[in-house]
């Protein structure tokens, strides 16, 4: 039951994502930074890809994938092309991951200590979910400021 909630919130807000993305007037505003906006909706999305192939795919899943979180934030003008297919390779990277976790794996230790401290999974998985959708906030609201 809980594997089935997980999958439809990551799915429902990753695709939520996309939209946002989506909505753009151009590519270029994508990467805009201005007065007190630190980070561009861009950079949000790549850390947000970052985020959840790295907590989910690699420690999770053993993808292999290595995250460089530097580059989330400095990287500037990918593609809105390219954004897409990203997060569409991350959906699957997490489908695929909790699809093959067991019901007990979500009360399981996760395997990464957050920020010192042992968590359970499914903690991790909700800390994860509300990381995603403050980012997710701010990037409708990055986009609806900078028309």
């Amino acid at each position: 039951m809980l594997k089935e909630s997980f999958l439809e919130i990551f799915e429902r807000d990753l695709l939520k994502l996309k939209e946002e993305v989506g909505l753009y007037s151009n590519e270029e505003t994508l990467w805009i930074v201005r007065e007190e906006i630190s980070n561009s909706a861009g950079n949000l999305c790549l850390h947000l890809i970052g985020n959840l192939n790295h907590f989910i795919g690699a420690v999770l899943g053993h993808t292999g994938y290595v995250r460089n979180r530097e580059n989330e934030f400095t990287l500037r003008h990918t593609s809105r092309k390219d954004l897409l297919v990203m997060l569409d390779t991350t959906l699957a990277v997490v489908k695929n991951t909790l699809t093959q976790l067991n019901e007990s794996d979500f009360q399981a230790d996760f395997p990464v200590e957050k920020h010192g401290k042992i968590v359970k999974t499914d903690f991790m998985l909700m800390h994860l979910l509300t990381h995603f959708n403050y980012h997710l906030g701010q990037i409708n609201y990055h986009r609806r400021l900078i028309r």
